[in-house]
């Protein structure tokens, strides 16, 4: 109903429900509504650090490195080892190695063949290895002579394989590694046939039989 002079009018500020005055007060002030937070004001970004010549090890150390400045100079790389020239076996002048194996002369072959097994193992090729024999020829020699010199004497040149021949045989050409089997032969014509196979031998001279023979047919044909 419409309001008379002698009733106040009551003026609302918020929402909110009406509160009528008491009397001899007058109405509270209302508060504020409080409204979303002030974000902080922002922390000073720390100083930049400046990299220096001397403090490029501690940058090196922890992998971080500086913005501004000068930077160290990257280490010169080691240099690269020397590489070893290759030796040449048909003109080296060095003499060959000797290793002696102790056989008796029936067991001289089965000693080389060791020996040629051994070779082979670790890496030696075929076509290097040259087996002599002072008695008996070597079965393989047998059975390829049986074909006629000249296939097999072909198989001596084309050296892509162990090859087998008398020590006596002068067609026998040098190769790096040179088995001697001491099967047999004559006290007299063992030194001059070992020195003969020494000559052969490019780098290693393997020698099967008898030590006492062998010793005193190298001291002889020295």
């Amino acid at each position: 109903m419409p309001l008379t002079p002698e009733e106040p009018q009551i003026h609302e500020s918020v929402p909110g429900p009406r509160t009528a005055p008491t009397s001899g007060r007058s109405a509270s002030t209302p508060r504020p509504v409080p409204g979303p937070p002030r974000p902080a004001a922002p922390r000073p970004a720390p100083p930049r650090a400046v990299a220096t010549v001397g403090s490029a090890s501690a940058h090196a150390g922890t992998g971080q490195t500086g913005t501004t400045g000068p930077t160290a100079a990257p280490s010169p790389a080691p240099a690269a080892a020397a590489a070893v020239p290759e030796q040449h076996l048909s003109t080296t002048t060095e003499a060959a190695q000797i290793q002696l194996i102790p056989a008796p002369a029936e067991g001289a072959l089965d000693a080389a063949e060791e020996a040629v097994d051994l070779l082979l193992d670790t890496g030696r090729a075929p076509g290097e290895i040259l087996v002599l024999t002072t008695g008996d020829q070597h079965p393989w020699a047998v059975h390829e002579l049986s074909f006629g010199e000249v296939s097999y004497w072909a198989q001596h040149a084309a050296a892509d394989d162990v090859f087998y021949a008398d020590i006596t045989a002068s067609r026998a050409t040098g190769r790096p590694v040179v088995v001697v089997a001491l099967n047999g032969g004559s006290d007299d014509t063992l030194p001059r046939a070992l020195g003969t196979a020494l000559a052969r031998a490019g780098l290693l001279l393997i020698v099967c039989g008898d030590p006492a023979r062998i010793n005193s047919a190298l001291g002889a044909s020295a």
